[in-house]
């Protein structure tokens, strides 16, 4: 990897770009603007660009990279972030120390920084990737990818191998496995009445709504590695009137093959306590799990072999309970590499950071992954 040469000041200068030109997910325009940064950095770099426009979020891109034989190698990576506009205002994109801070720098701004990164610098020493490279570059991730799943389901289905760029464990380990993530919303109906003139006639509908939280937080099971999180409860107007609405919403994360099945089947099948009150329960499986895998377990073993005869590098392994657009490509069958994006901390907050040498270190890792795959 010696013939490579990786510019730290050129990412710093399209990370900046990139962070500063804002995009929540769910501001469609937003988003389209740092997609258009994308396909222009793509096409400088010979890729032939496919815009698939969307509606109400924003548009995906697809870049196919020259170079390259058999079957296809995806790089996926999502331009969308939690942060309203407005954010830079109070947190401004900057380096200090070993470190570089902004809204999305880490989830996952630096992931495309260091996929094009990779891309360049095997161009520019005149070095053919083994497979053929796509980019996929979608605009929902944030929101459930709602609208990125069809795409990246039809488009990865023949894969050789997906690397997912975003960003790797605080100790620089890859993801190799991730958890299903599902959400539910469970409503309560009870009856409306005078809490100190008529509290008899009334039925309480967050009295009922706390059976069924004790109810669902029992569908926990750690050894499974399944947990129900009820994470927001809405109910009730004033304190003197007995409420007649109460609604929640649940977190579900799984690991396990067939535990989607049993939480949904132990969900519909929850039933009232109290007399005189009803439930309603929508919800499902959104992501499915990422299980380290065969599949998987052998990709990470070649790309250990890979990193140390190439880069004299040890990785390691490990996962995370939150959700990727690997989540969607595992169960096709393609081995999946996650946690290929810089490496950082306190994402989705006002502290988000990522060591600013980790963008190098793995965009020479990617180059060599890609190179000798």
């Amino acid at each position: 990897m010696k013939d490579l040469n990786f510019d730290l000041d050129s990412m710093l200068g399209l990370l900046k770009k990139l962070v500063e030109t804002e995009s929540p997910s769910s501001d469609k325009a937003a988003v389209d603007r740092v997609g258009a940064i994308v396909a222009e950095t793509c096409r400088g770099l010979g890729a032939q660009v496919q815009i698939h426009p969307q509606t109400t979020a924003g548009d995906h891109i697809v870049a196919a990279f020259p170079g390259g034989q058999g079957k296809p190698i995806f790089l996926l990576c999502h331009m969308d972030t939690v942060f309203p506009l407005g954010t830079l205002a109070k947190m401004p994109f900057y380096s200090k120390y070993d470190k570089t801070y902004g809204p999305g720098v880490l989830d996952m701004k630096g992931g495309i920084v260091i996929a094009l990164e990779a891309m360049r610098a095997l161009q520019q020493a005149g070095i053919s990737a083994s497979h053929p490279i796509v980019g996929i570059f979608t605009s929902d991730e944030e929101a459930g990818s709602l609208t990125s799943r069809a795409l990246i389901e039809q488009t990865c289905k023949d894969a050789e191998m997906a690397f997912v760029l975003e960003s790797g464990l605080l100790d620089g380990s890859l993801k190799t496995w991730r958890k299903g993530v599902g959400d539910f919303r469970v409503r309560v109906s009870g009856r409306a009445a005078h809490a100190g003139g008529d509290h008899e006639k009334g039925r309480n509908a967050i009295e009922e709504m706390a059976h069924q939280i004790l109810a669902i937080q029992k569908l926990t099971d750690y050894e499974r590695g399944t947990t129900l999180n009820v994470g927001m409860i809405r109910g009730g107007t004033v304190p003197n009137v007995v409420p007649d609405e109460c609604e929640i919403e649940v977190d579900m994360r799984i690991l396990q093959p067939g535990e989607a099945e049993r939480i949904q089947a132990a969900m519909q099948a929850l039933k009232p306590v109290l007399e005189g009150t009803s439930l309603e329960v929508d919800g499902a499986l959104n992501r499915p799990p990422m299980p380290y895998s065969e599949a998987s377990r052998a990709a990470f073993e070649k790309a250990c072999q890979i990193a140390d005869s190439v880069l004299g590098e040890e990785l390691k392994a490990g996962g995370s309970g939150g959700g990727s657009d690997g989540n969607f490509v595992a169960p096709l069958g393609v081995p999946v590499l996650d946690g290929m994006g810089a490496v950082g901390a306190e994402y989705h907050s006002e502290r988000e950071y990522i060591f600013t040498d980790s963008l190098v270190e793995r965009a020479r890792l990617l180059a060599a992954l890609l190179q000798n795959w």
